[in-house]
């Protein structure tokens, strides 16, 4: 995995990199043991993973993303860039409720967000810091002041970069005249196209696009089409999808997650999956 992409024009990451959301379980679904959860990052790492998203609120009866990745990977390497994320939600359990109760975008709350993912991180500055829109009705939801919050905070040296997540192509065209954005992680993959424009526009301005569900997340790409071109690179249809991601534009940086070593090796291996002019056309 020798690709790379320089996040917010610095931060050197490898192209492909890992979600921690799975290893908790969060918001549904199952997760694996604490060991094995630990024996993932780390072989994430050695396997020349990089960029790890989390978020303080991926936690779930107990087992928390950011306390694991500390366990694992602290003190962390010199390389490794950690992104995480702010929003509505100020507790994973937070997703269930009414949206009036969702509180997370206010100044405090934010300040609460960023300062949880200092202490259970374990560091100083976090290397990147997603404002993540969307789950809150998009009417009277306004980005500016909470993208305003985080850039105080950023000032205050708690933020390295900023980017934003779950955003319309006018919130991120808002965002960038707030603040200089380091990258953008919204829903896209091989059967979700929606952002081509948005992926277009990051490339252009030099800005990471972090898709997430890169093969389907819950309900997991798959099509005849897909598999025939699996077939031919003795493949599997995941890698086929994570390769495509990264023919697609140099500036997406797939950020599959698993609580499966041997998946996470086979998405570690998907970037030296090459596909020809003829599988793309294939995949439309």
């Amino acid at each position: 995995m020798t690709e790379r992409w320089a996040m917010g024009g610095e931060l050197s990451v490898a192209r492909i990199g890992y979600g921690a959301m799975k290893l908790t379980g969060w918001p549904r679904g199952d997760r694996p043991g604490r060991e094995a959860a630990l024996a993932i990052l780390r072989r994430a790492v050695e396997l020349g993973v990089n960029h790890i998203d989390t978020s303080h609120y991926y936690a779930r009866d107990g087992v928390a993303a950011n306390e694991l990745i500390r366990e694992a990977l602290h003190p962390y390497p010199d390389d490794l860039v950690i992104v995480t994320k702010v929003g509505a939600l100020v507790e994973g359990s937070d997703l269930a409720l009414p949206a009036a109760q969702k509180t997370g975008l206010t100044p405090g709350n934010l300040r609460r967000g960023v300062e949880a993912n200092l202490r259970t991180l374990g560091v100083d500055r976090l290397d990147v810091v997603n404002l993540r829109m969307g789950d809150l009705d998009r009417t009277g939801t306004p980005l500016a002041e909470p993208l305003e919050t985080l850039l105080a905070l950023r000032d205050e040296g708690l933020i390295r970069h900023l980017g934003v997540s779950n955003v319309t192509a006018a919130e991120f065209e808002e965002a960038r005249r707030i603040a200089p954005i380091a990258c953008v992680q919204n829903l896209y993959n091989l059967a979700r196209r929606d952002d081509d424009p948005l992926v277009d526009a990051c490339a252009k301005a030099g800005i990471a696009y972090v898709p997430f569900f890169p093969v389907g997340g819950f309900q997991p790409v798959t099509a005849a089409h897909l598999e025939a071109v699996a077939a031919r690179h003795r493949a599997t249809v995941p890698q086929v999808a994570l390769a495509w991601l990264l023919a697609r534009s140099p500036n997406i940086l797939p950020i599959p997650g698993t609580g499966s070593l041997a998946h996470l090796e086979e998405n570690v291996a998907a970037g030296t999956l090459r596909l020809s002019a003829e599988d793309l056309a294939e995949l439309g």
